[in-house]
């Protein structure tokens, strides 16, 4: 037993690879890489920006939420997104969206289908067509107001029939009205 162990240490150890120094050995580091893009829901991701050192000449179509705090001369639409002007934004454009949200400047007339927040230290200055609007104290606003009702929100419902008033008609005008249908029904009699 104690023999068994000296025999081990003398025994010839087979030659192993030669090994390199620690310091030639150099793993490779972990690859700095940008993230892999996001192709979440604008919902998660929040509404895209104009940033305020950003000059947009032209038209701008969305069709998610948008903030514009820099320039744009030419036309907004996002009909059924939020359109919010920040408090940089300056805007010589015609807009049309679902909401619009004024922090900053716009001239040019403004259509909101649900409704236009002026705030506080806002300027617009141009017509405006929507269902609702709030305008708060030290606003500027220089324009027309159009409120429209939206009847597309209601639930369409049929008139319904008006029994009252055909049985309170006079006999003769119920006969009338009946006979044709009833003779061109029977007209082989």
């Amino acid at each position: 037993m104690w023999n068994k162990r000296k025999e081990e240490e003398n025994q010839p150890k087979p030659a192993a690879a030669p090994q390199a120094p620690a310091h030639v050995i150099k793993e490779n580091p972990p690859m700095a890489s940008a993230p892999a893009p996001s192709y979440a829901s604008s919902e998660a991701r929040g509404p895209a920006v104009i940033g305020k050192s950003v000059m947009i000449k032209g038209q701008i179509f969305s069709r998610e939420d948008l903030t514009i705090d820099g320039e744009v001369d030419g036309s907004v639409e996002l009909h059924e997104h939020r359109l919010t002007v920040g408090p940089n934004g300056k805007l010589q454009a015609g807009v049309k969206a679902r909401e619009v949200v004024v922090l900053g400047t716009i001239h040019g007339n403004v259509e909101a289908s649900d409704k236009i927040d002026i705030r506080k230290d806002a300027k617009l200055v141009g017509d405006i067509k929507t269902s609702r609007i709030v305008i708060e104290d030290g606003a500027y606003f220089k324009g027309s107001i159009d409120i429209v009702r939206v009847e597309a929100a209601k639930p369409a419902v049929a008139p319904a029939p008006r029994p009252a008033v055909a049985a309170a008609a006079p006999a003769a005008n119920v006969a009338a009205a009946t006979a044709p249908a009833t003779v061109s029904g029977d007209s082989k009699h």
